[in-house]
């Protein structure tokens, strides 16, 4: 798609998508280049064989060289069990087809679980770099939990030729003191062995729901959960997009003490506008060292291609690497789907779409 293509799909609601400044200036951030990786994690404690798997990720598919990613997450199987996430398309019970998806597709990579991606290793972890999901929420503990536990080991991740692992952290979650201490751990490893680590920094608590707003997707809460998950070195965070503001504030209401805050960060540091607040977790991943993926929601049909856009726009006019449309790819046959992929891709591709 064309500059002239996705301001014609978006519609007159969306102009502003393009004409906003944001409150906290490009300049202060380390925005995606070519030079990304040289310019940021060649000064930092990365060993070589991180550095070259790390260069294997931005070195492929195509947006091979832009300092933008292209990847392709499937683990709904397991986080939002198999049934529902591919009743609408079954061939998708087939690993194989998860991949080829991500090839056609053109990604960078593709993330999934230790059975998927092991199940086709010998075929294809030549041909497009793996990421392996280390920990899911397995959802069938009755009644359901939300947690997150470790279904493999970063050396199996390494054994089946993965450049990098993923994990999730529910940040905020009775059980997040255990995840970050797991999770770190298998950073560690990762590092050690020459893999890059891709972090889910979500939020996970009924408390963060007040008075019909949901401030899991907050901008200062989403924030400082990507702040901790640097601060394990994730080389990659990925985010939900945040639609809203003053997750503390809400938290701090009556006689609740929560957190810290400073009213900066809501007239200096954002402000309302959607790019604004992605800006704000950009600026958490240490000013854009270490890059912002905004996910994507559910699968809306006829709706998928415009969200789907909306969403890139946002991510990268604030300054993050990446928009990953999960859910929506699968929902469609692969023809469908690569469509979809490429049509994103052409959004980090447009250079008429710039940093805000």
């Amino acid at each position: 798609m064309n500059y002239q293509q996705i301001t014609e799909l978006l519609g007159k609601e969306n102009e502003n998508l393009f004409s906003h400044t944001c409150k906290i200036p490009k300049e202060s951030l380390q925005l995606p280049s070519p030079r990304f990786i040289d310019d940021v994690f060649l000064i930092s404690n990365r060993n070589l064989q991180t550095l070259r798997s790390l260069k294997q990720l931005f070195n492929g598919g195509r947006l091979a060289g832009t300092g933008y990613l292209s990847i392709f997450p499937v683990d709904q199987g397991i986080e939002h069990s198999a049934g529902a996430s591919f009743a609408k398309n079954p061939m998708y019970f087939d690993p194989e087809n998860i991949v080829r998806l991500a090839v056609e597709g053109g990604c960078n990579a593709v993330a999934s679980t230790f059975g998927v991606l092991g199940m086709v290793a010998r075929k294809y972890a030549h041909r497009i770099p793996f990421i392996v999901k280390l920990n899911h929420n397995e959802l069938l503990t009755y009644p359901n939990k939300f947690d997150q536990v470790m279904f493999g080991s970063v050396r199996d991740a390494w054994n089946m030729g993965a450049v990098a692992v993923g994990a999730t952290i529910y940040f905020g979650s009775p059980e997040s003191d255990r995840q970050i201490t797991e999770v770190a751990k298998a950073f560690d490893e990762a590092h050690e062995l020459g893999m890059a680590t891709v972090l889910w920094c979500y939020l996970r608590n009924n408390a963060f729901v007040r008075d019909g707003k949901d401030f899991h997707v907050s901008a200062d809460l989403t924030g400082q959960a990507n702040h901790l998950g640097v601060t394990i070195q994730a080389d990659i965070v990925k985010q939900k997009l945040p639609v809203l503001n003053g997750g503390y504030k809400a938290l701090n209401m009556g006689s609740s003490h929560y957190g810290k805050l400073d009213e900066k960060m809501y007239t200096d540091l954002s402000t309302d506008h959607p790019i604004d607040l992605c800006r704000y977790q950009v600026l958490n991943g240490y000013s854009g060292r270490v890059g912002l993926i905004n996910s994507g929601g559910a699968s809306e049909g006829d709706k998928d291609l415009k969200d789907a856009l909306r969403t890139a726009i946002i991510n990268k006019r604030a300054g993050g690497q990446r928009y990953d449309f999960g859910k929506k790819g699968f929902s469609t046959a692969i023809c469908e789907g690569v469509q979809l992929l490429n049509s994103i891709q052409d959004v980090y591709l447009e250079k008429l779409i710039t940093v805000a």
